[in-house]
């Protein structure tokens, strides 16, 4: 066999680039569509940067050299919130379009179901996946309530602030970081949320509704929350004649951290 005949080794597509090159495209979009300023602008590219940049750190840590399709499909729902971020970031200058804000939020809670199934089809399921997938979902949460705070109240940031403050909590408090028992409740909950802001977002509903439609979401996941906090304190590790008794290493992952 020549040199010509060896089969060349082409290196991997670098995805996370990609998907950066992609947010970039869409944010251009954007500006042309409907006008995009300076904050949209500044956010969205922050966004695309921190997401190829955490993106790519998370696949060499995890030795993995592409994301698979599970995760291609995540990407494609993380650009769609980078697009939601930054129409929300440019919301602050008085220039809303309401009606692409609400289909990118949509369009990125549908696919929500569609990675997961396509992970679970194809074998592909993995920690990096799962957490690509709950980042994705908590900044769509976050930049969404901070949408909604702008007219019904900053009481809404809760809605997207809980889990951040979930994360540094467990900072301090190592039993917080313990795993939990799976729960449909806390998926259905989660999965609302996304629903329930985007349906304040589209203002269908008259202010009093909406406050009182917001604030059911909100009640729903402190209810969640707290259940699991409430699980996690009393199954962190006790002493124990002597030893240290940990009562939640029989459960599986955790899906809060």
């Amino acid at each position: 066999m020549t040199v010509s005949e060896r089969p060349v080794a082409v290196p991997p597509v670098d995805e996370p680039a990609v998907g950066m090159v992609v947010q970039f495209g869409l944010l251009a979009a954007l500006a042309a569509g409907v006008g995009l300023g300076p904050a949209g602008w500044l956010l969205g590219s922050a966004y695309a940067l921190t997401t190829w940049l955490l993106l790519s750190h998370a696949l060499r840590r995890s030795g993995r050299y592409v994301l698979g399709p599970a995760n291609q499909v995540t990407l494609a729902r993380a650009t769609l919130v980078g697009g939601v971020a930054a129409l929300v970031a440019d919301s602050f200058r008085g220039h809303t379009p309401i009606a692409v804000l609400v289909t990118l939020a949509t369009v990125a809670l549908a696919l929500d179901a569609v990675d997961g199934q396509v992970a679970r089809r194809t074998g592909s399921t993995s920690a990096l996946g799962a957490r690509f997938d709950m980042e994705v979902d908590a900044f769509l949460i976050l930049v969404l309530s901070a949408f909604v705070a702008s007219s019904l109240g900053p009481w809404v940031l809760a809605i997207g602030a809980l889990r951040y403050v979930f994360v540094v909590a467990a900072r301090v408090l190592p039993w917080l970081r313990a795993a939990l028992p799976p729960r449909f409740s806390r998926k259905t909950v989660a999965a609302l949320q996304g629903i329930m802001l985007v349906v304040a977002v589209s203002g269908i509903l008259p202010r009093p509704l909406a406050i009182a439609w917001v604030g059911l979401a909100l009640a729903m996941l402190v209810w969640s929350f707290a259940r699991d906090v409430a699980w996690l304190w009393r199954a962190r590790p006790r002493p124990l004649g002597g030893k240290i008794q940990d009562l939640s290493r029989h459960a599986p992952a955790a899906v809060r951290s």
